[in-house]
């Protein structure tokens, strides 16, 4: 026992500090969040109060209302922060990336699986909606990326679905704060062990493509690759 009381101790400090940042952080974004967690404990505090008082219980109902003005105070905060860092988020390369990494269990994401020279890229998500393709960057260029994606992931998984999304604020596209909520909507048509083929797949492929070796300097002209492969000797 008092072995883990220092750890606790420890702890604490670092959570208070955490929260501390994430205020300050929300507050840069959202100025009346103070007045508006204030403006929430209070009123809930007093509702449950004043209910108490009525049906002549007022210190239970006085406790009770503290702790729920607490927790409605926390759960405004953490909403009201998720808002403010989504804010700041907007617009930032690799902005979605973020999201997908924090999107839960039963998703494996992969980062940039394409890009062109104008950094507008695609990342790969793979759980029971089958794989999602989510494009950042200018609405027309990612186009060809995600048509170029979608055609290499047919060739590859052609029993699996295949969606795309495209991160932004106009017509047919998905809000940043949204993404995650549209791709946990997406219809679940595969099963666990389904998930886990196509995953293998598609490592597969990346360590094929990363292995495979490549001739250094352009190839002589008139030479010509050897039918059926090297033979093993």
């Amino acid at each position: 026992m008092a072995r883990k009381e220092p750890a606790a101790d420890a702890a604490n400090p670092g959570r208070l500090k955490q929260i501390a940042l994430t205020y300050k952080m929300t507050r840069k974004a959202d100025k009346k969040i103070g007045l508006v967690l204030a403006a929430v404990g209070i009123v809930t505090f007093g509702v449950f109060l004043a209910i108490g008082f009525l049906i002549g219980h007022p210190i239970y109902l006085g406790i009770l209302g503290l702790l729920l003005a607490f927790l409605a105070s926390a759960i405004v905060f953490g909403r009201r922060a998720e808002r403010a860092a989504f804010g700041q988020m907007e617009g930032q390369p690799g902005a979605a990336a973020a999201v997908l990494d924090n999107i839960g269990r039963g998703w494996t994401t992969t980062p940039a699986v394409a890009m062109n020279r104008n950094q507008d890229v695609v990342h790969r998500a793979v759980g029971k909606a089958g794989i999602v393709l989510v494009a950042e960057g200018n609405p027309n260029r990612v186009k060809t990326l995600l048509a170029a994606e979608k055609r290499k992931m047919n060739r590859i998984v052609a029993d699996v679905p295949v969606h795309d999304l495209v991160v932004g604020t106009g017509e047919g596209q998905v809000e940043l704060k949204k993404l995650r909520t549209t791709m946990l909507k997406l219809p679940r048509v595969l099963t666990g062990p389904q998930v886990t083929a196509t995953n293998d797949r598609l490592r597969a492929l990346g360590d094929l493509m990363s292995n495979m070796p490549l001739p250094k300097g352009p190839m002589p002209k008139g030479m010509r690759l050897p039918k059926g492969g090297p033979k093993a000797r």
